[in-house]
């Protein structure tokens, strides 16, 4: 790991970080070596396993993809390591037995999702309707997910397919909590765009996400600052911050607490 940059390389994923090392309100940065964030983990080699339970002591995987998403592209080499443990948490909504998507297949635009171009004014707004929607339909996940990010045992990954929205979202709240500036909070979301390639290129490879990719331009799954940054805005005016709307939803001062020695000095 570079911790000039915070990227971490592996062999099969191009979007794994650290989330140590961002600015924090009182003038402090937050501690490296807890949290990682990462687009899909299905590819890992023998060599990146190693590297991440071995050396990083990894010890929780939060999986956010869908039920269709696992079922397709499978659960991944880390699910056979016993000292790791798997949280899958999607955050899409139920319905009965299954998840909002069928069983053999995904909802692209959901899953990754993406503006049309000449509709740059609908698309932070389009874009910001996704993420206020994992909130809204799986609020038990996103506090589920934190907590898992909070264990002290050893290291936690947070990802989903590219890690970029869902992922985003997470860690996003996560830094929030950890008192990370609102301005390291929304770069650490635009650098995935650093690997934006990269991640596009696995994605099309798996029957998966392909269609859905090849039907749009690559720099439509661009991450742009003002998304995340009018999720937030959304998140302030409607309930008085991340927070306060986390507290709703059961989160106490105790997992904050938790979270926070995770990821500050």
């Amino acid at each position: 790991m570079n911790e000039l940059t915070r990227w971490i390389d592996l062999e099969g994923a191009v979007n794994v970080r650290d989330l140590g090392g961002l600015a924090t309100v009182d003038g402090g940065t937050t501690r490296f070596g807890r949290v990682y964030r990462s687009d899909n983990l299905q590819g890992l080699t023998e060599r990146d396993v190693e590297l991440l339970v071995g050396e990083l002591k990894l010890r929780h995987v939060v999986d956010l993809r869908s039920v269709a998403e696992v079922s397709l592209e499978g659960p991944g080499p880390l699910t056979a390591v016993p000292e790791v443990n798997i949280h899958h948490l999607t955050l899409f909504a139920e319905s009965g037995g299954s998840t909002d998507v069928d069983a053999d297949t995904i909802d692209g635009a959901r899953v990754l999702p993406w503006k049309e171009r000449g509709e740059e004014d609908l698309a932070e707004l389009r874009v910001t309707g996704f993420y206020y929607g994992y909130l809204r339909d799986r609020p038990d996940a996103v506090v589920a997910a934190l907590r898992a990010m909070a264990h002290d045992d050893g290291a936690a990954i947070v990802h989903c397919a590219a890690g970029k929205d869902r992922t985003g979202v997470v860690c996003a709240l996560a830094l929030e909590i950890a008192g990370a500036t609102r301005e390291a909070i929304i770069a650490d979301y635009v650098a995935t765009g650093d690997r934006l390639e990269g991640i596009l290129a696995r994605l099309r490879s798996s029957a998966t996400y392909r269609d859905d990719l090849d039907s749009r331009p690559a720099d439509d799954h661009r991450p742009r600052p003002e998304y995340l940054r009018q999720f937030l805005r959304v998140l302030d005016d409607r309930f008085g911050g991340p927070l306060v709307w986390l507290e709703s939803k059961g989160w106490t001062g105790r997992d904050s607490e938790a979270l926070r020695s995770r990821l500050r000095d």
